[in-house]
């Protein structure tokens, strides 16, 4: 990207101008037949192209401005934003986001039934991801924070909290460990009857088994190093990737991993106590079983890390605790992105609609934003004004609504 590229040029390389041409299409579609159905409505016209990309600007806005709701913008009170609020009337945005749709009516073939109104955008941002970024050797497979913020939610009555339900998805994703890039994302659905729903899978090993499958089915043969937490982590999943040249590193938990076929000596504690830094090593071929002990036990599993090598925790009060190679590696690797979760996630949209499938699109925006702001930061753009991740997401929401002065507020 050159150095005059702007937030908008940077979110469109995941969120095109024929993916917004799609929204209005599908909009006007479904606010036809429901109207042919129910009436039609006094004041209502075809949304345009110029009016779908304020409408995401106005929803965007509240992962930099947090409200109770996004009709807070028109609002008199503590929540209203001026600025941007005289681009549309409150009564046209509500109008559009009553009928706003990605895909309008059912297709008639289709294995995902539950997420059909999705699914052709995840598709394409899945693919946009993968055609703008080539992440690092080390990857890591996880569930990101996307809950609400909790300090914003001590703000919010009963009232409030009452009407927020819980998620009906879980979201994982493949995440670069050296830029945070998300590479992959991976939904399903925690009810229902249809091929992504979860039921027919709930409680079983299985599972968190074939998400990592979907997330990991592009870097075959790359020779990519995979950190797991313990719901992925299993002897049978790492040999599998490893015939397809993807090797791992994953935190074991007897209670939450699939331990069939490790050892079950290496499982239980020993009646001997340990020395803080201590680890015992067992290995089949080229995977590794390691335990080590600090304020209790940890195991692992890894083809990526040789368990002869030496590497080292550094803790401020303990100082310097020894521990093989693999895992300094899992905490160095993982505690980057826990960093990065922290910071980021405190720009989601907080824009939280009733219907899954819009809060998997709003959670989808927010980390193609979060996407475009680490490219940013690794373009020429970045050196010529050094926005920070608030000041690019306010950038952002000006020139989707085509304001004039797009430059963040102080």
């Amino acid at each position: 990207m050159p150095a005059t590229a702007t937030a908008l040029d940077f979110f469109q390389l995941f969120v095109p101008d024929n993916c917004i041409q799609n929204m209005v299409t599908q909009t006007n579609m479904y606010a036809k037949k429901f109207q042919e159905r129910f009436g039609s409505e006094e004041g209502w016209c075809p949304v345009t192209a110029l009016e779908m990309k304020a409408f995401l600007g106005f929803v965007i806005s509240t992962s930099v401005h947090r409200c109770e709701s996004v009709l807070s913008i028109w609002s008199s009170g503590f929540f209203s934003n001026r600025s941007i609020a005289l681009k549309m009337s409150q009564s046209r945005f509500e109008k559009i986001l009553k009928y706003f749709h990605i895909v309008a009516f059912r297709p008639s073939q289709g294995s995902n039934q539950g997420l059909y109104k999705i699914q052709p955008f995840l598709d394409s941002l899945q693919q946009s991801f993968s055609c703008t970024f080539r992440p690092s050797q080390t990857q890591v497979l996880h569930e990101p924070l996307i809950d609400e913020d909790p300090v914003f939610i001590t703000t919010c009555t009963e009232r409030d909290l009452r009407k927020r339900k819980k998620r009906k998805f879980s979201l994982w994703v493949r995440q670069c460990t050296s830029t945070g890039f998300i590479c992959q994302i991976s939904v399903h659905l925690k009810e229902g009857q249809g091929a992504d729903g979860l039921a027919t899978l709930k409680n079983k090993p299985q599972l968190h088994s074939l998400v990592a499958k979907q997330l990991c089915q592009n870097i075959s043969g790359k020779n990519a190093v995979i950190f797991t937490g313990p719901s992925i982590t299993s002897l049978g999943l790492f040999s599998e990737f490893s015939k397809q040249d993807i090797y791992c590193c994953g935190l074991l938990s007897t209670r939450k991993s699939d331990c069939t076929g490790l050892p079950q000596s290496m499982l239980v504690c020993s009646s001997t106590p340990a020395q803080r830094g201590q680890s015992r090593v067992m290995m089949k071929g080229t995977m590794s079983l390691i335990s080590w002990y600090n304020k209790g036990h940890f195991r692992f599993i890894t083809n990526a890390y040789s368990p002869t090598k030496e590497g080292v925790i550094i803790k401020r009060k303990s100082g310097e605790i020894p521990c093989p190679l693999a895992v300094e590696a899992f905490a160095a690797h993982l505690s980057y992105i826990c960093k990065y979760d922290d910071k980021y996630s405190k720009y989601f949209i907080f824009h939280k609609p009733n219907k899954t499938w819009q809060q998997v699109f709003w959670l989808s925006i927010s980390i193609a934003i979060n996407n475009a702001y680490i490219l940013y930061k690794m373009s020429d753009a970045y050196a010529v004004k050094r926005y920070s991740r608030a000041q690019f997401g306010e950038r952002l929401v000006r020139e989707l609504l085509d304001l004039d002065d797009c430059s963040p507020t102080q």
